[in-house]
């Protein structure tokens, strides 16, 4: 389907369901698909953080993307993650979304080398060109080590190389900047808050969506905040973000001195996947650590308390 821009609403950032022996579960890929998409959300977002995309083969990358495109059969874009180190490895994944099938691509900064903001806008062009699909910025310096300089995304905007950007990088006081900065209202370019805690507030303050992985858990929530949003129905907005700031602590359902936070938070949202019928198994790539029937039974707990069950 033709890339919206700009791209507005619910993006979740897709689980990838796995099999017991580690492969992608595609059937329940496709099962999962249909239940956002019939939640009423505004795109897929594959092979980002929640999809455990830092885990995965690229074989198996490309496995979850083509389900993924075949399931939203043009009914919602479906973006593909080409998350990598350096801009030949991330040309490589994009010429597999390209393959694939995939609407838009998503890339973060090059990591693990240290690099200068020069060098950063090159490397978006350079995909951009390469690629030839419309290329959001993925802002996450937790993971890739690099904060992306406000200055480098708007000038990257206007040149028409960035459709967008999703913002993880957990500092709303540099969102906010942004989003007041004349430069931000280049024609079609997007902002999506990759916060599920702080919607509402996004959203006043004039993003454009959100890309919530407990969207994979509670996608109607977030469709509905976004639609009081957008109709001016703050109360509304706020009601529903309180509900989800409460059932977002099913992250927290592991002890952590037992796993890391991506093994807590992953393992959370598939096991409430699995609780709620949508996949098969809640398994997550090695070496995370599985949550136990303890935390199972936490996430089940904060399920109930929602209404999920």
């Amino acid at each position: 389907m033709p890339f919206p821009t700009p791209l507005r609403g619910v993006v979740p950032p897709v689980i990838t369901p796995l099999t017991p022996a580690g492969e992608v579960d595609t059937a329940s890929l496709r099962r999962l698909a249909e239940h956002l998409i019939g939640a009423g959300v505004h795109g897929l977002f594959l092979l980002g953080s929640s999809g455990e995309a830092a885990y995965l083969t690229d074989a198996q990358r490309l496995t979850a993307l083509e389900t993924a495109v075949a399931a939203s059969a043009g009914r919602v874009p479906v973006l593909a993650g080409v998350i990598d180190t350096t801009t030949a490895r991330v040309l490589d994944r994009a010429a597999d979304a390209v393959r694939a099938g995939a609407d838009a691509l998503v890339a973060t900064a090059p990591f693990y080398t240290r690099t200068h903001p020069v060098e950063i806008a090159d490397h978006f062009r350079r995909v951009r060109a390469g690629a030839g699909l419309p290329l959001l910025a993925y802002d996450i310096p937790v993971a890739v080590h690099t904060k992306l300089p406000r200055d480098v995304v708007l000038d990257l905007a206007a040149d028409g190389t960035l459709a967008g950007l999703k913002d993880s990088s957990g500092d709303e006081g540099s969102l906010r900047r942004l989003l007041v900065d004349p430069r931000r209202h280049t024609p079609g370019f997007s902002v999506l808050t990759g916060s599920e805690l702080t919607v509402d507030c996004a959203l006043l303050a004039g993003v454009d969506g959100v890309v919530p992985g407990l969207g994979n858990v509670d996608p109607h929530g977030y469709v509905r905040l976004h639609e009081a949003a957008r109709a001016g129905d703050w109360a509304t907005a706020k009601a529903e973000q309180d509900r989800l700031a409460a059932l977002f602590a099913l992250t927290e359902a592991a002890d952590p001195a037992l796993m890391g936070g991506s093994s807590a938070a992953l393992g959370a949202f598939k096991a409430a996947a699995h609780l709620l019928g949508l996949i098969d198994c809640a398994a997550t790539a090695a070496p995370q650590v599985p949550l136990g029937e303890a935390d199972v039974a936490r996430v089940r707990a904060r399920l109930a308390d929602a209404g999920l069950l």
